[in-house]
């Protein structure tokens, strides 16, 4: 918990720091809110005990009880982020944090704006968490649904296979294309030839060059909704390159983002293992954010079907809580679990109230601070009680430092002694411990 906490703080600080407000949404929606939004993986779902009256099941995802709380309170514009848990019928694998109980960490900004300025700062949030967070090199894959719905056209996919093939499509970053083309014809019914013409395009990958050529191809050039979205990807492309992370991002068109409600916009931010051998591209070790553009999904909740235009993401905070805890078990790191800043000890025996009327002096100030439960510790304890916690300060109160007025200030670390004046006890605690982890 330790290490999640200051990982949620950097998370959240940026949600901050980009202007969005908080919600909360129940941890159970109506089942029939969520039939249907998730395409494959609706399998996934929990569903409650039908025990007379709705029919509830538990949320699968933060975005779609997000979409059903704004057409509810009639919301047309919030940029907004919510933390909570959610909840998938899925296989555990605890080393690459995948759970049937995790937390989501999702921010979304609704509303009817220019094209691309909200989808570009949402990619500017995703860099800007990775990167404060430390944990390696990673690399964001863009495509659009749009340019992917386009593309399945002009290749000769039948419109009634759009979402199965996507859902193929999708598994491209875990297995090879071999593999996806013998379900697609396989499973799935699709003629080999059009399974082909997919394989030729969903292997490219690049940067606005990439746009530019597809933009000029002489089949996808034809398809009104892939040069729609093309056209977005380029002006996209022109706000990264100002918000200076141009570099971070590939436009991928084997991306395929099997949830059924992205309309234009895609995107997933993936973490490279360096490459083994000189040359060789960096591979990609998983997904730990996403996200896209929805906007249809509020429109199937409102009576009047009265779409809210919305683009979000999601910070894949369990796989990125795994890495971290094993990054800190592999260089033997000790995570401090508290924060107390001093511990309040004695030297001689029966001083039990003094150290209770210090502790207490201390904590109306403020100060996180602690004493051992017992009426005669030796000091020794008192100080090893700190090595193993990690506690910086002992105040060490004797009866000569009471004749004084001054307690004895130690440092753990360095085991030097300091006298100082009880009333300057405080303001010497906090500026020997004033060091922040993290500065919004």
């Amino acid at each position: 918990m330790a290490v999640r906490e200051k990982v949620f703080d950097v998370i959240i600080c940026c949600f901050k720091r980009h202007g969005a407000e908080v919600i909360d949404t129940p941890v159970f929606e109506l089942k029939e809110t969520l039939t249907g939004k998730y395409g494959e993986d609706s399998k996934l779902i929990y569903d409650l005990k039908d025990q007379g009256g709705e029919l509830l099941s538990l949320r699968y995802d933060l975005t779609v009880p997000f979409a059903r709380y704004l057409a509810m309170n009639k919301l047309t514009n919030i940029k907004r982020y919510h933390i909570a848990k959610v909840y998938r019928r899925d296989n555990p694998a605890m080393t690459r944090g995948r759970y049937r109980e995790f937390y989501q960490c999702d921010f979304d900004i609704a509303g009817q704006f220019d094209p691309m300025i909200p989808d570009a700062e949402c990619l500017k949030i995703m860099c800007e968490i990775l990167s404060s967070l430390q944990i390696g090199n990673f690399l964001v894959k863009v495509n659009d649904r749009r340019i992917l719905d386009g593309m399945f056209a002009v290749c000769g996919v039948p419109d009634s296979k759009f979402r199965t093939i996507c859902s193929s499509v999708d598994k491209l970053d875990k297995v090879s294309w071999e593999e996806v083309k013998n379900e697609m014809v396989g499973e799935k019914g699709l003629a080999p030839e059009v399974a082909d013409r997919i394989g030729d395009y969903v292997q490219q990958h690049g940067g606005v060059c990439l746009v530019e050529q597809l933009l000029q191809d002489p089949k996808l050039s034809q398809n009104k909704q892939a040069v729609e979205g093309l056209g977005d990807l380029k002006l996209l492309f022109e706000y990264l390159t100002l918000f200076g992370i141009d570099d971070k991002i590939s436009f991928d068109l084997s991306l395929a983002r099997g949830l059924d409600y992205y309309t234009g916009v895609i995107y997933e931010a993936v973490l490279l293992q360096m490459p083994t051998e000189a040359g060789e591209e960096p591979l990609g070790v998983g997904s730990v954010a996403a996200g896209g553009r929805y906007d249809g999904l509020v429109g199937m909740f409102d009576p009047k079907g009265r779409k809210v235009p919305c683009v979000g993401l999601s910070i894949g905070v369990e796989r990125i809580f795994s890495i971290v805890e094993q990054r800190l078990e592999a260089l033997e790191e000790k995570v401090r679990t508290t924060e107390t800043q001093v511990l309040v000890a004695s030297a001689q025996k029966k001083l039990l109230e003094e150290r209770l009327k210090l502790v207490s002096e201390l904590w109306d100030a403020g100060i996180k601070a602690e004493l051992l439960y017992k009426k005669n510790p030796k000091l020794l304890n008192q100080l090893q009680y700190c090595e193993e916690t990690g506690i910086p300060l002992v105040a060490i109160i004797g009866e000569q430092e009471l004749k004084d007025g001054v307690i004895k200030l130690r440092s753990v670390a360095s085991r030097e002694e300091v006298d100082v004046r009880r009333e300057d006890l405080v303001e010497e605690i906090r500026r020997r411990t004033n060091q922040p982890l993290y500065v919004c």
